[in-house]
This record gives structure tokens, sequence and C-alpha cells, in this order.
């Protein structure tokens, strides 16, 4: 084998090689991104729109099925559910998977755009966000006051914090919970009105006329130009209560203040969000259908932790939910799960080799051949989620097997009485194709997951690749470090605890049962196929009870006449 012996003669060379495959695997594993799952998640889009006082029919009628008709035509749609209630329209569109989720994005845009001339006029325009409009919050944030109450904080984080929010990246929306609207509103007089034969479209009539903003014009001069408008003069409830909605006899202006009641206050008196006796609000963090649920999670508390250092004296936000917490926990479980599995092979090794400067060879392979499946998982896009951490779990046992074959074959030619380094040269020539053959097949096993169809070969491509690089690095570093090692560290070496003593009569008393059993079984073929057709029969029959208490049979009752 050119590559074990190339690296036995050339000690430095093989040193180089495997260094640079740890260094340009750490830098890999420190750029891939961290995850839950795969990014199996397919592009969302979300059209919203509020039509305040409308029905749920109406809101169908004038506003889900004119978006549906602009937007079905849409390239690469997979399907569309629509929501229609009262006074809400929300249409999600899912795209195929292979579309881009801000291309697919923009010609949701653009269809909507040419629709808004024919929604009612009354209906606020429609938000597109590239997330699912059912989608909750992966961050919450509590934003109270000692002092300020509820419609005030919610004020202060529509004008201020939403938009710092929303710049975010992977940040597709903030919702706020909890929050009180300032609201004029006026209570009808019903009595008052009929007196003065005076209707509720009368006042809205008035009300729409009145409360408006208009533009004035320009005042232009020699170095500026100035825009001029009517500012409104309908600011306060005084203000509005002084509104004339009619003329009645002799030319009496009848006020609204004579007809109803005028109050500032909040817009949904049912909404009500305290703790602690401390007024608040909540604010979540709703993620773009393909960001990141970790990265999100950071930014937005880095944004927080910018924000904090703004906020005025009497306001602070605390808080009070994070999804990654759980994510980050599984995943440093199975990071934990990771170690330990090395641990236990290293232990493993050494109870079998008896031998600490053998047990050293495999405890080095094992983490570079770890380390440099992270180069693949990189250059391939993939991210270190809780499947490519399981199949590096996985990997281990795989991986270590390279380097245990040819480590056990040098090490017993040098127990034989030849040189470490004739030692080293011979064995790993020796099983080299063997080791070549093993981490092919093993290839072979875990590559078709890839071909597999939608999400269930999206999740699972990840992990077989991941898997599949593991043990392809396997047999590099066992052809190249593993021989270089052993020429240099290894030696003749007999065990000289009484544990060491002991383990090795346990292992030769099992190696002699196994070599008597297996001359038996060579020269009595016929007993061994009837032993095995028995095996067969019993496993059967176990596999038969198995699937008769899983699934009863349904018995029917007969009944004649």
């Amino acid at each position: 084998m050119l590559l074990s012996d190339v690296s036995v003669k050339r000690p430095v060379f093989a040193t180089v090689i495997n260094l640079l495959l740890i260094i340009f695997g750490i830098v890999a594993f420190t750029m891939l991104s961290l995850r839950e799952y795969p990014d199996i998640d397919p592009p969302i889009v979300s059209v919203s729109t509020t039509y305040t006082g409308a029905s749920a029919n109406i809101v169908e009628t004038r506003i889900t099925q004119l978006l549906e008709d602009r937007i079905s035509g849409i390239e690469g749609i997979k399907n569309v559910t629509s929501t229609s209630r009262n006074g809400r329209s929300d249409i999600t569109i899912e795209f195929k998977l292979s579309r881009d989720i801000d291309a697919a994005a923009n010609d949701v845009r653009e269809r909507v755009s040419r629709a808004l001339n024919n929604l009612p006029d009354q209906a606020d325009p429609p938000e597109v966000s590239k997330a699912n409009s059912d989608e909750s919050a992966v961050v919450w944030y509590n934003l109270r006051s000692t002092n300020l109450n509820t419609m005030e904080l919610t004020d202060y984080a529509e004008r201020v914090l939403v938009d710092r929010l929303s710049i975010v990246d992977g940040v597709a929306r903030v919702q706020i919970g909890g929050g009180r609207r300032y609201a004029m509103k006026v209570f009808l007089d019903r009595n008052a009105m009929a007196a003065r034969g005076i209707t509720v479209n009368d006042v809205e009539q008035v009300i729409r006329a009145e409360n408006v903003e208009l533009p004035a014009g320009e005042v232009e001069s020699t170095d500026r130009n100035f825009e001029v408008r009517v500012a409104r003069t309908f600011l306060t409830p005084d203000d509005f209560a002084a509104l004339t909605v009619a003329i009645g006899d002799n030319g009496y202006l009848v006020r609204l203040g004579e007809i109803a009641h005028v109050e500032l206050t909040a817009e949904d008196d049912e909404t009500e969000f305290r703790g602690d006796g401390v007024n608040m609000i909540g604010l979540g963090i709703i993620k773009q259908s393909k960001a990141n649920t970790l990265d999100v999670a950071r930014a937005a508390k880095a944004q927080i932790e910018r924000i904090e250092a703004t906020l005025p004296d009497n306001i602070f936000i605390v808080p009070s939910y994070d999804s990654s917490v759980f994510i980050e926990a599984s995943i440093d479980e199975v990071y934990e799960t990771l170690g330990i599995a090395m641990l236990m092979v290293v232990i493993v090794i050494y109870l079998f080799l008896g031998n600490i400067r053998a047990t050293l060879i495999p405890a080095v392979t094992v983490p570079v051949s770890i380390i440099a499946a992270f180069i693949v998982m990189y250059a391939l896009g993939f991210s270190i989620n809780l499947l490519t951490l399981l199949a590096m779990v996985l990997a281990i046992g795989l991986v270590v097997d390279d380097a245990i074959v040819v480590l056990e074959n040098i090490y017993r030619r040098i127990e034989m009485g030849e040189p470490p380094i004739l030692a080293a040269y011979r064995g790993a020539k020796e099983v080299g194709f063997a080791v070549i053959a093993t981490t092919l097949v093993l290839i072979s096993v875990f590559v078709p997951l890839v071909f597999l169809e939608g999400n269930i070969g999206r999740l699972f491509t990840e992990f077989a690749l991941a898997i599949a690089a593991a043990v392809a690095f396997s047999s590099f570093t066992a052809l190249t470090l593993s021989p270089m090692m052993a020429s240099k560290i290894l030696k003749k070496r007999t065990r000289s605890s009484g544990f060491g003593s002991w383990m090795d009569k346990q292992f030769s008393k099992l190696e002699n049962g196994y070599f008597n059993t297996l001359g038996k079984t060579l020269h009595q073929p016929i007993l061994m196929l009837l032993m095995l057709a028995m095996l067969s029969l019993h496993w059967y029959s176990f596999l038969k009870k198995c699937l008769a208490s899983s699934f009863p049979k349904k018995t029917e009752a007969i009944s004649s006449f």
C-alpha cells in the first residue's frame, strides 16, 4: 500500500497532512451554523391584512379571494392556505423547497401591490412577511414600567422598539402581546340623537370629513421651498366634543358632545398584562421561515442589550421566554454523549490491548477523523444539528475499526519479534486493501439515503454524508497516521499488573473456546444447518406472536334467523 509506505518512510509528511486536516476541520467547525435540525423548512410567505369592523364573510369576499387570485399565478407555489376572521385576513403561501425565499417574497409583494386599488378603502395595506402567519414567537421580552400605564408602554414600543428589533437579521416581524393602543371612542346617546334627528351615519360622515390633515400647497422663496398643510384641529376629547354634527332649527349648531360622550381610552379594554403588580407588555420576535432560531435569538439579545443603554430610567426590558435555550441544551447533551463515547472507546481498547502506547494511537486517530469530517460538512453547506452530531456519535464506532485493524496487525507482528518500523511497514501494507474495502462498503450503505425524496431525504442527507465523510477520513488516517505512530511509539511489552495478567488469561480462554467451537462446526455442517433452521423457526414464531399481540384480529358476530 503506497499510502502507508510513504507515511512510514516519511513521518513528517504524514504528521503535516493530518495536522492540516485538524486545522481545516476546526476552522470549518467554527464557521458552521448551529441549528436544532437540518434546514428543511419550506419557503413560506404570509400576507396579513386588517379590515377593522368587517365580518368574516366580507373579509373573505373583499380581501382574501381577491389576493388569492392575484397570488395564484406566482411560480413555484406548492400550496396556498387562507383564514378569514372578523377584521383580519391571513394568507400563507408555501413554495417548493428549491424556491429562493427572498425572490418568492418579492414576487408576492409585486402581486399584492397590483391589488391595492381594488381593496376597500377602510382596510389597512397588506403586510407581506417571510414567515408563517400563525407561527409562534421564538423569543419573548417583557417591557415593564413602574409609573407608565399599558397604553403608554404600547405607544413607546411601537414608536421606538419595534423598528429597532425588526431590522435584526432573520426577524420577520415583532409581535406585541398584551398591548393597548390609544383610541378616541365616541359613546353615542340614542335618545339625544333621536331627539335631534341625527343618525349614526351622519356622525360617521362628519368625523371622516373633518378629522383629516390636508396639503395646502407650497411657499416658495429665493432660498427655500416650504410645504404647507392644514393641521388637524381635533386632538383631544374636548376638540371632538366641539365638532358640529348638524344644524338644527333656527340655525342651531348641534355639537358632538350633546349627543355623545367622547373619551380617549384604550382600543381594547379586555387586554390586561401585569406581573408582580407592575404594568408590562410582551415583545415577541417571530423569525423568518428559513432563519436559524439560534442566530435570531442571539442577534435579538445583542440588540436588546444595545436598546437597554438608551431606555429611560422608568422603563425596563426583561427576558421572558427563549426557545433557543432548549435547543442549546439538547446540542450540549449530544456533545457530552460524543465525549463519553470517545472515552469508552479508549477504555475498551486499553482492556483488550493492555498497552498504553497502543491505546494512544486510536485515541488520536479517531478525533482526527471526526474533526476532518467538518470540512466536508462546511463544503456541502450543512449545519451542526442533532442529526449531524448523532452521526458523529455513531461514526465513532465505525471510525475506530480501521485504526484498530491496522494497529492490531502491526502489534501482532511486533509481538512476533519484528522491529517496530518493519512491523508498521508490513502490517499496514498487509491489511491496507481490507481497510479500503471496509470503508467503501460502509460508505455505500449510507450514501443511498441521499436519494430519498421529500423532507425525509433532506432530513437524512446531512446525517448520511456526515457519517460517510467521517468513515472516509478514518480510512485515510488509519493508513497514514496509525502506521507512522506505531513505528515510533510501539514496543514489545508484556502486562506487568495483576489486572492485566488476569485479562490476558480471560482472553486466552475465550480465544481457545472460539477455536474449539470453530473446529467442531467446520467438520459438522449438517448439524449447523439444522441449528440454523431451528433458530430461524424460533425467530419466526416469536415475530408472529409479537405481531398478533400488536394487531389483534377483529371478531365478527354472525347471527342466524
